[in-house]
């Protein structure tokens, strides 16, 4: 009796046990993606090559599928392209310095994890390397040495363009290009350089005159404009000067009238009076 109740709670021990270890295999096989990830989980997927999630977690079930995590740190590649033809058969080396990363769209994450998964970053930046040249050179065949040295914002949407397409295969994606100085072995773009800085000084130097110009004219108006000024002035004193001269004759001229006539009436009285 007591060997069937002591076999009883083995039996229980044990089946907890085996319960425990499952359930804690079971939470050990939920992975959590961190934000700077892509996880991967490869294996029996339904269908697909690989499952991949940005953000959140999945259950991977053990035997059948497996995982791994994609990095998407971005990663700087240095491409000094040197002796690129372009349209007018001109040959130019063009340092570029590329930042790609791994995109986290869901069709690129596919081909990411096709074609990426497993390499170290190294070897991604060497596989991206062949294309951002290529797609450099296409680019630089296509336009004039006028519009890559002047036009600088046509040429690196161009490169964007262009790049962005073929690293999507792959499962990257450009986060920026940065196109330093521009050089030519013939010596085109310095002569290019020569002929707009002897431009710009031939057309400040005809701006300095035409503003020379304007003030000499403007100030010679301005002094025509002061001594016509000063002129009427004059005048106007002038003629207040003659307009009070002339109204003190006619004062002296009415007080020396009113005086005689003052003179001649008392006289006058005078005599009058004597007659009477």
């Amino acid at each position: 009796m007591i060997d069937g109740i002591n076999g009883t709670f083995i039996l229980i021990v044990v089946l907890v046990f085996v319960l425990f270890v499952t359930f804690m295999a079971l939470i050990s096989r939920y992975k959590r993606c961190p934000s700077d990830k892509i996880l991967v989980i490869y294996g029996k997927t339904g269908g697909s090559s690989a499952k991949c999630i940005h953000g959140g977690g999945a259950f991977v079930w053990p035997v059948i599928q497996d995982f791994a995590y994609l990095d998407l740190k971005p990663i700087s590649i240095e491409a000094n392209l040197t002796n690129a033809l372009s349209r007018q058969n001109i040959r130019v080396d063009v340092p570029c310095r590329f930042t790609i990363a791994i995109s986290t769209e869901p069709d690129s994450m596919g081909n990411a994890a096709e074609r990426l998964l497993g390499l170290s970053p190294e070897q991604i930046q060497e596989l991206s390397k062949d294309i951002l040249f290529g797609q450099l050179r296409l680019v630089i065949a296509t336009m004039t040495i006028e519009e890559i040295n002047s036009d600088r914002d046509k040429f690196l949407d161009n490169i964007s363009k262009n790049v962005d397409t073929e690293l999507k295969k792959i499962g990257l994606k450009l986060i920026n290009v940065n196109v330093t100085d521009i050089r030519d072995e013939s010596g085109y773009i310095e002569a290019l350089g020569k002929e707009a800085a002897a431009k710009a000084i031939n057309e400040a130097i005809i701006s300095v005159a035409e503003q020379t110009k304007i003030g000499e004219t403007g100030k010679a108006i301005a002094d025509r404009e002061k001594d016509t000024q000063i002129a009427e002035t004059q005048r106007d004193r002038d003629v207040k000067i003659a307009i009070t001269q002339k109204d003190r004759e006619i004062s002296i001229a009415s007080a020396g009238k009113d005086e005689a006539i003052g003179k001649a009436e008392a006289e006058r009285d005078a005599r009058i009076a004597t007659s009477e």
